[in-house]
């Protein structure tokens, strides 16, 4: 139930257009790396004021223990969403075209073209984002994390302190 009151939120936060504040647009450029910081801009206004939210939750959370990979992680969990290329209806779409069809049916749909396309990379974002963090040279907490972010709890390869921040972060 909390998920669907995790994407009932996010719908609704992504109606409004624009990035986040000023202030935290300057927080994040000086802790991501620039590699990390030019895919960081890439995102959709709403996924960067979501990416910005779920950082200052963690920092919050983890204090001193929240080092620049884990914010990295926090801020770029979702960074993977951007080849897709979908505004909300779209992800709406594909968000239930997966629930529906499942992962697999997704894998089949990456290979054809047009919206099909789109909605298969958009479920297939963690494996996606991943990969561009490695490409930037993001530490493998980071890539990791962006990989293991919607697995299931005992999937997860990072530390349960680290994990419980980021999840309860992005699932506020």
């Amino acid at each position: 139930m909390s998920n669907a009151i995790h994407l009932t939120a996010r719908f609704f936060g992504s109606l409004r257009p624009g990035g986040p504040s000023e202030t935290d647009r300057s927080w994040i450029e000086t802790t991501l790396s620039e590699g990390e910081y030019g895919l960081w801009r890439r995102m959709s206004g709403p996924d960067r004021r979501h990416s910005a939210q779920v950082g200052r939750d963690v920092e919050r959370i983890l204090g001193n223990e929240a080092t620049a990979p884990v914010l990295a992680a926090a801020l770029l969990h979702d960074v993977g969403k951007i080849d897709a290329g979908l505004g909300t209806w779209g992800r709406v779409i594909a968000t239930l075209s997966g629930k529906v069809a499942g992962r697999d049916a997704a894998k089949l749909w990456i290979k054809s073209s047009g919206f099909t396309r789109r909605v298969g990379l958009y479920l297939h974002h963690p494996e996606i984002g991943a990969d561009m963090l490695e490409l930037a040279g993001s530490d493998p907490l980071t890539v990791s994390w962006a990989e293991e972010h919607h697995r299931p709890s005992d999937e997860w390869t990072l530390p349960v302190e680290i994990t419980a921040a980021l999840d309860a972060a992005d699932n506020d």
